[in-house]
């Protein structure tokens, strides 16, 4: 079983961004791999913080985890790390923080980048929500250029180290223990310098492809939620670099007449004042057709009626969500005569002594 991510990390719910990067700067100094040969439990546990802050440290994965937990991650595309090369490849900044050019695990030239991930959204309509639905969406992503294979190079030549900064891709100023580190400013971070650049990409690795991904929203999914595509994001410049990922989110246009409260659905239901006072059956429009609802009777004005397993499916497993019908006493504005001299004879059932005066309604009794 894994381990809540905020009690991974040992932080509170309401964690800023910054109290998530120290508590993982510091887990990540405890286990890593460097400081812990051989030892798998600390390699778990290193892989196990990184999974934690890969999470939290992004807010539309932090708002769906908060909300639906594991599993609805694991709906979004999931969340983890294969190898601890690659935490070394997405926190790199970090790695960087904390040690430098030390030699220590997936620093230095050489290292397989992380391209860039990409950020798209699309609009759905209430009732795609309801049933799930497919989507294209067309993106413009970088990869590696075919006639370089991603080095940025001539075919025939080759980059060279830097000589400014020895192929680190930083530079370092100071002494002893406050030492500044910047990107090197002759091969711009990357540890190398091409002479003779690519004709094909002009010397930066990459190409832009145009292409069409589909885009599967599952039943139940709600506004503002985000889809992931792991590892379907731009590439980096250099050979062997790693693919971001791809984020959907996913905004969903508002109904005419349902509106959503999680996975349940609220509507404001009409009716009679007989109606509401004898109980019976209605018809009532739900998200798949019609429906009889039971009116008990004695129902009152806002009372709520619950239809139950009509509302939006669940996104964690199996049943769904209610609807819930908000009751309103619908009082006509114009009567017939034999419907007046009705509820004349009613308002006088009830000993309330109001009569009709010249077409006005005293203002006392069931009905004034």
């Amino acid at each position: 079983m894994k381990r809540d991510y905020y009690e991974v990390l040992g932080v509170s719910k309401d964690a800023s961004e910054q109290e998530l990067k120290k508590a993982y700067r510091q887990l990540a100094m405890k286990y890593h791999p460097d400081r812990n040969p051989g030892d798998k439990e600390a390699e778990e546990k290193f892989k196990e913080a990184a999974e934690a802050y890969q999470v939290l440290s992004n807010k539309e994965q932090r708002a769906i985890y908060d909300q639906y937990g594991f599993e609805g991650l694991s709906g979004h595309g999931g969340a983890g790390f294969n190898s601890t090369a690659d935490i070394f490849s997405s926190f790199g900044d970090i790695f960087g923080d904390l040690f430098g050019f030390s030699g220590f695990s997936g620093r230095g030239r050489g290292r397989a980048d992380r391209g860039r991930d990409l950020t798209y959204a699309i609009t759905i309509d209430f009732d795609e929500a309801f049933h799930g639905v497919e989507k294209e969406l067309t993106i413009k992503r970088e990869l590696p250029c075919e006639k370089c294979h991603g080095s940025g190079a001539a075919p025939g030549s080759k980059a060279t180290t830097c000589t400014t900064c020895g192929g680190h891709g930083e530079v370092q100023q100071g002494a002893g223990f406050f030492v500044i580190r910047t990107t090197c400013p002759t091969c711009k971070g990357k540890g190398e310098v091409i002479t003779s650049p690519c004709p094909e990409c002009r010397g930066e690795g990459l190409t832009v492809e145009r292409k069409k991904i589909k885009v599967e929203v599952p039943a139940g999914f709600d506004d503002g939620m985000t889809l992931r595509f792991s590892g379907q994001g731009s590439y980096a410049s250099g050979q062997g670099s790693r693919p971001g990922d791809i984020y959907v989110q996913v905004n969903v246009r508002p109904h005419d007449y349902f509106k959503r409260r999680e996975d349940d659905l609220i509507a404001e239901l009409p009716i009679s004042f007989p109606l509401a006072a004898l109980g019976g059956e209605i018809e009532v429009d739900t998200m798949e057709g019609k429906e009889m609802l039971t009116i008990p009777a004695g129902t009152q004005h806002h009372d709520v009626i619950t239809l139950k397993e009509k509302g939006f499916p669940h996104l964690r497993g199996g049943g769904r969500g209610d609807i819930h019908y908000v009751a309103t006493i619908s009082v006509p504005k114009k009567l017939s005569d034999e419907q007046k001299d009705l509820l004349t004879k009613l308002q006088e059932s009830f000993g309330a002594g109001g009569k009709l005066v010249k077409g006005k309604k005293k203002r006392h009794g069931l009905f004034g």
